[in-house]
């Protein structure tokens, strides 16, 4: 398991992406698929939100999220209407529990800003759902250290305008950055902007 004592002493900044480097995933999509789940019951009185529920968790938990909408209509007979409140949910959704980061990240983070270091987040996906995740994630204070970056306002990663923008910005070197992220976009990120790679597993395990 990786700690920050195991990063090099030069590094200047750490660069992480969002979805399951900082925090599990499927702890915000199943609370919004819960959230859907109770509209439905409470527009069409059935299908219960128990059953929904349960049927996206499975669905989700074997395929993913592609074509999700597809399945639950076919399942239930929802009307195609319903498919806006539940894209729209994945980006409004103000979740009944906090999300939690994963705790030897959130050690990492602290460790990071302890050592006055910079933090960025730099992550692909919808900006508006992304934004709504990082203001229903517990930070335990980091917020306010930490600088977002959402990729798909230049180009989506591994394309590296957003990268670039970051070293003229903020007056770094490539040499003093690591990006820390989960994926093999992730990983092409980091190998075209010329900079150290981990993946957070190395970190969580």
């Amino acid at each position: 398991m990786l700690t920050y004592a195991d990063f090099p002493v030069t590094k200047k900044a750490f660069v992480f992406e969002l979805d399951n480097v900082l925090y599990p995933e499927k702890d915000y999509l199943l609370q919004v698929y819960y959230l859907f789940a109770n509209f439905i019951e409470y527009v069409e009185t059935v299908p219960s939100a128990a059953e929904v529920t349960n049927f996206l968790k499975t669905a989700y938990e074997h395929h993913g999220t592609e074509g999700i909408f597809d399945r639950v209509k076919e399942t239930f007979g929802l009307d195609e209407k319903y498919r806006e409140n539940f894209y729209r949910l994945h980006k409004t959704a103000k979740l009944p529990l906090k999300l939690l980061l994963f705790q030897n990240v959130l050690k990492l983070l602290q460790d990071i800003v302890i050592d006055r270091k910079q933090l960025f987040i730099v992550t692909n996906g919808d900006p508006e759902q992304q934004l709504n995740k990082m203001k229903q994630l517990e930070w335990n204070g980091l917020e306010q250290f930490l600088i977002p970056y959402f990729a798909h306002e230049l180009k989506p990663k591994p394309e590296t305008d957003v990268f670039v923008h970051i070293l003229e910005k903020h007056h770094l070197y490539r040499r003093d950055i690591t990006i820390i992220g989960n994926s093999t976009i992730d990983e092409e990120f980091a190998l075209a902007a010329g900079v150290d790679y981990v993946q957070v597993v190395d970190i969580i395990n």
